[in-house]
């Protein structure tokens, strides 16, 4: 037994344990601090949006929040208007025939659904197969999960399925879960139905179960069209689909996000949801039913704003020399770091001096997984002005370092 004048020890749970360092910290402690002193930072490092939600969503919100009925507890699968026009979405936009009441759920946000669902889908020994670099609720959901991650190389889309069945072909037990993030987030790799068709054979063939991450299905450029993993034949045999309102919808803060597909999976995840939460506020539910049914223009607009910004991203990117791959689809640019610089120092490092010099605040790939590494993902939430701006803070600040790497002075601007 510890005397009183002992300090009492905290013992935190092993899930908590297996977690990392946040590889972001660095970042935004210097980004706070240097807003904190008055410095104009151009924050290119979280994917959160600028723009706001349309006005009639605001105002149905406010109206149905002035609703004494929409003050109580709803359930945790979300009201049924809401999941019959998320059915009515997956019809129109990709022909996928759903049923409201068993094979969907209103979650809050995606990343609380995610992560709740491989809570329910994973247990100690498990192992998911996770695209690498990785989003990290994707690693760190399945660890909290107490699972084991399997990382595969995402960039070549053939590559990865090849190695999916390569993992289950030689690994006893059999990964159980396979994840998927197409768009992917960071990388902005995209893929067509045909790879969805391939996933589900495999799936099917080595009894995997699939969580397909649907986060930027409304924001896609150059008149690409991201498909959806269900509309390939069998898809909800065999897994479920998660979307979300934060991207093209501009309701990140809402947080409105819906899992759909195999009635097992949803069933297990309402499991989960009813012993944790009450559900969404009522009120965000009926305003978030009214965006669904009425601001489709509005999404495809918001897509052609995040293309413009794209574009006055990668030209100005591509005037510094730098080898500039634009993405068909997301809120990022996923921007190799390059020479001399790429050999001079990591990606953390060279983030932490774009920060620290040039005022620009980007995220270092290496915060993606050790596939990450040699790469930035610079988002796409700034105005087509500040992204030209951050450009020309990168420029300088490179400059002046190149000054001082050899020791030269470095000229003045004019």
């Amino acid at each position: 037994m510890s005397s009183a004048s002992e300090p009492f020890h905290i013992e935190v749970a092993q899930r908590v344990k297996r977690l990392p360092p946040y590889l972001f910290g660095r970042i935004n402690t210097m980004l706070y601090n240097k807003r904190r002193n008055g410095d104009d930072v151009i924050d290119l490092g979280m994917g959160n949006p600028s723009d706001p939600p349309q006005e009639l969503v605001i105002e149905k919100l406010a109206e149905a929040a002035r609703d004494p009925g929409n003050h109580g507890y709803s359930k945790s699968n979300g009201i049924v208007n809401l999941r019959r026009e998320v059915a009515a979405k997956y019809m129109k936009k990709y022909g996928v025939r759903l049923d409201p009441d068993h094979e969907i759920i209103v979650c809050l946000g995606s990343k609380e659904g995610f992560s709740h669902m491989c809570l329910a889908m994973m247990g100690p020994g498990d192992s998911a197969i996770v695209p690498a670099p990785f989003f990290p609720i994707h690693v760190y959901s399945v660890a909290l999960a107490s699972g084991n991650v399997i990382a595969l190389e995402v960039s070549n889309s053939e590559k990865f399925l090849s190695d999916i069945a390569y993992t289950c072909e030689t690994l006893y037990p059999r990964p159980k879960l396979l994840i998927l993030n197409y768009p992917h987030n960071p990388s902005s790799v995209v893929v067509e139905q045909s790879f969805f068709d391939e996933v589900v054979k495999l799936a099917k063939k080595y009894g995997f179960m699939v969580i397909s991450d649907f986060a930027y299905a409304d924001v896609a450029f150059d008149g690409y069209k991201p498909p959806s993993f269900l509309a390939s034949s069998g898809a909800s045999e065999v897994g479920v689909e998660f979307t979300t309102m934060s991207k093209g919808y501009n309701m990140a803060g809402w947080r409105i996000g819906f899992c759909a597909g195999n009635a097992e999976m949803i069933a297990a995840l309402a499991t989960i949801k009813g012993y944790y939460d009450y559900g969404m506020f009522q009120a965000v539910q009926i305003a978030a039913i009214l965006a669904l049914r009425h601001t489709d223009a509005a999404v495809e607009e918001q897509s052609q704003i995040y293309q413009s910004r794209r574009n006055a991203l990668c030209e100005s990117l591509a005037r510094l020399g730098w080898d500039v791959k634009p993405p068909q689809a997301g809120m990022f640019v996923w921007q190799a770091v390059p020479e001399p610089w790429r050999s001079r120092m990591n990606t953390m490092d060279f983030a932490m001096m774009l920060l620290e010099k040039g005022n620009v605040a980007v995220s270092p790939g290496s915060g993606f997984g050790p596939a990450g590494e040699g790469f930035l993902r610079m988002s796409l939430v700034e105005n087509e002005a500040r992204l030209r701006q951050a450009v020309r803070q990168i420029k300088n600040c490179l400059r002046d370092a190149e000054a001082r790497f050899t020791n030269e002075p470095a000229p003045v601007n004019v």
